[in-house]
């Protein structure tokens, strides 16, 4: 029997009524067959097909997906896991780098079948990884420990990003239709932060963090109503694209105004810095700093990232030594001139997608230290695992995973 659980289609198996392995683990079976995957089973109601769980994984979770396709799935992909160690996949553009990344680790892909993956965020005291899937308008769940992915929540509202307080509790930007700032208590309740400013609504809050003094800082784009794809259109009541601070009073804050739909945002590790990417940034998408004082307020802005390259810097995160990870990819920026290609003249991209998919990591002074190739682009990521040095990569359609040698900062 099939059951629609998560992003990837996840089967049961009739026997042992045993969920099926997500794709991480599936991938781990192939590597030897246990006494149960010889085991043969009866599958499919009527029809007797005896096949191995290997067998079974590999040719009936994309039949199955196949069977149960519908508005609320997206497409799943396989990925192949490099084999040899280092991971070619890590790319060292600077020797610091070095100390960053374990020999011995490859980049996992746990789960497929989002349409646009964004906001992740880990929860250590369930070991657990939440991550939006927008244009589903749901939120996803992987569990480290049962190593699966399932459905946390739906009609979430078009939730973007993520993050958690220092209680332990979600805040969440829903980017459209709601167009506010919640925040999820122990006990399920929603409890809205913020939805308009100075009287009229947000835009589309986009992405989220939560400094040392409980005081919660969101970006404030357009992208949630600009079209019907990741929510619905509608029309802007702000000024401005801001970036906001919720005080521990409530109070709702513009402490950045001038950013053409700023998207992601981090602190520095002695939060005395807040890092800010400009989407609509001239010529290029920007990560910009502003140094924070202690009322919480804005000054010093300085570019640190400019991607001249046509990347697509989006959500990352700063790790303790202040490196910046980010969420990165082709910004579909065209070439000004068509190509010839099979009689037509196409206007292809500027930046290839398969040169800039994945996370490019920065020195706090902006210079380039790694790429981590991913086959799709990443959106966003975060630092999670037992020890907070697992890396969760939000990457269109699926949700990747890498350990290395750095832990989050905030």
């Amino acid at each position: 029997m099939a059951t629609r659980l998560g992003l990837t289609v996840l089967i049961q198996d009739l026997t042992t009524a045993k969920p099926a392995v997500t794709r991480a683990e599936s991938g781990r079976c192939r590597g030897g067959a246990s006494r149960h995957d010889q085991n043969h089973h009866k599958i499919w109601g009527d029809i007797m097909v005896e096949t191995s769980r290997r067998q079974w994984l590999a040719g009936g979770l994309a039949a199955a997906g196949s069977a149960l396709a519908g508005p609320a799935l997206g497409q799943a992909f396989p990925f192949k896991p490099n084999q040899r160690y280092p991971d070619p996949s890590v790319e060292i553009l600077d020797p610091s780098f070095g100390k960053y990344r374990i020999y011995s680790s490859t980049i996992e892909q746990l789960g497929s079948g989002m349409r646009w993956a964004e906001g992740p965020v880990y929860f250590p005291e369930g070991r657990y990884v939440l991550v939006s899937d927008i244009p589903n308008n749901r939120i996803m769940k992987y569990d480290e420990v049962k190593n699966s992915f399932t459905v946390f929540r739906d009609n979430a509202n078009f939730a973007n990003g993520n993050t958690r307080d220092r209680q332990g509790r979600l805040i969440t930007c829903e980017h459209s239709v709601t167009r506010r700032v919640t925040r999820t208590e122990k006990n399920g309740k929603i409890t809205v932060l913020a939805d308009r400013f100075e009287g009229k609504r947000l835009n589309a809050p986009n992405d989220v963090v939560v400094k040392s003094d409980d005081t919660i800082w969101f970006t404030d784009p357009l992208f949630g109503i600009n079209g019907e794809w990741e929510g619905s259109r509608a029309k802007s009541e702000q000024a401005t694209t801001n970036v906001y601070r919720i005080g521990t009073d409530g109070k709702l804050t513009a402490v950045v105004t001038d950013l053409l739909n700023p998207n992601g945002l981090a602190f520095s590790p002695d939060e005395k810095k807040l890092y800010v990417v400009e989407w609509r940034g001239t010529p290029n998408r920007s990560i910009w700093s502003f140094d924070i004082d202690a009322q919480g307020k804005a000054s010093n802005k300085t570019k640190v990232v400019d991607a001249a390259d046509f990347g697509a810097l989006d959500g990352f995160r700063v790790d303790r030594d202040g490196n910046l990870w980010c969420g990165y990819g082709s910004n579909g920026a065209l070439n000004t001139e068509p190509v010839e290609t099979g009689g037509r003249k196409v206007f292809g991209l500027r930046g290839k997608p398969e040169d800039l998919d994945g996370v490019m990591v920065f020195s706090p002074a902006g210079k380039p230290l790694a790429f981590i190739r991913l086959p799709e682009r990443c959106a966003n990521l975060c630092f999670g695992g037992p020890k907070g040095n697992r890396l969760y990569m939000a990457s269109s359609h699926s949700l990747y995973a890498l350990y290395v040698e750095a832990h989050g900062a905030v």
